[in-house]
C-alpha cells in the first residue's frame, strides 16, 4: 500500500496534477509574501538595535528573543481574535482569507529574522563602531551601510525564515481555515489529506515540501561559502 501511494505521489507531481501545484503555488505566494515584508521590518529593527544605545534595550532584546519561541498556534489564536468578527479588525474580512495567512507568518518570521540579524549586527558593530562616532555619522545613516556589508550573512538569516514560512501549519490552519481552492497550503494540505488516508497527495506534497527544505539549505550553504570567498578578496 505505501509503495503504491509513493508511486502515486511521484506520479501526480510528474503529472502536473492541478490540486497539487494549485496547493504548491499558494504556498509559495503566501511565504514569499509573509517573507518580503518581514525583511524589511526585521532587518533594520535587528540592525537598529544592535547599533544604537536606548533605555530599556535590554528588555527589547529579551522580548525579541521570547518571540523566536512563540507557540505558532499562539500566534494563530491572537490573529484570529483580531480578525474575527467580535475583534478590532473583525470589519476588514480577512479571517479565512490568503491575507490572514500572510499576517500570522510575519508574525512568525519577523522576530526570527531580527533576531538573527541583530546577532550578526552587533558582531559587525564591534568592527565599524569608532569608524562611524569618528566620521559623526548618524545611527539612521550607518543602517544602510550596515545592511550592505552584512548581506551574504543576512541571507542566511532570509532564508531561515522563509523556511520556517513555508513549513508552518498551525497558524496557518487557524487563520485560513483550509478551504479549498482557497486557503489550502502544502502543510494544510498535508495534514488533512492523511487524516483522511488519502497518501498519494499527502506524499506528494511532502516530497515537495522537503525537497523545497534541502534547496533553501543548499542556498544558505552556498551563500556563506560565497560570502567566506569575497571576505578573503
Amino acid at each position: 500500500m505505501l509503495t503504491d501511494a509513493f508511486s502515486e505521489a511521484v506520479s501526480l507531481i510528474a503529472s502536473g496534477n492541478e490540486d497539487l501545484f494549485e496547493i504548491l503555488l499558494l504556498s509559495v505566494e503566501v511565504s514569499l509574501t509573509a517573507l518580503s515584508i518581514s525583511v524589511l521590518l526585521a532587518l533594520p529593527l535587528g540592525t537598529l538595535l544592535a547599533i544604537s544605545h536606548f533605555a530599556g534595550k535590554r528588555v527589547v532584546i529579551t522580548c525579541l528573543n521570547a518571540l523566536m519561541a512563540m507557540p505558532p498556534v499562539v500566534i494563530g489564536l491572537l490573529v484570529y481574535l483580531m480578525l474575527s468578527r467580535s475583534g478590532p479588525l473583525g470589519v476588514l474580512g480577512l479571517l479565512y482569507t490568503p491575507t490572514a495567512m500572510v499576517i500570522a507568518q510575519i508574525l512568525l518570521i519577523t522576530p526570527i529574522i531580527a533576531s538573527l540579524a541583530h546577532q550578526t549586527m552587533e558582531d559587525l558593530h564591534v568592527e565599524y563602531a569608532e569608524l562611524f562616532q569618528s566620521l559623526r555619522v548618524s545611527t539612521f545613516r550607518t543602517i544602510p551601510v550596515y545592511l550592505w556589508d552584512a548581506r551574504y550573512s543576512l541571507v542566511t538569516a532570509v532564508l531561515a525564515g522563509f523556511g520556517r514560512a513555508v513549513s508552518e501549519v498551525g497558524a496557518v490552519i487557524i487563520v485560513g481555515g483550509n478551504i479549498d481552492h482557497l486557503t489550502r497550503v502544502m502543510t494544510t494540505a498535508i495534514a488533512l489529506e492523511t487524516a483522511k488516508g488519502e497518501l498519494a497527495l499527502a506524499l506528494a506534497l511532502g516530497i515537495i515540501l522537503v525537497g523545497m527544505a534541502l534547496l533553501v539549505n543548499a542556498a544558505v550553504m552556498s551563500v556563506r561559502a560565497l560570502g567566506q570567498r569575497r571576505a578573503y578578496v
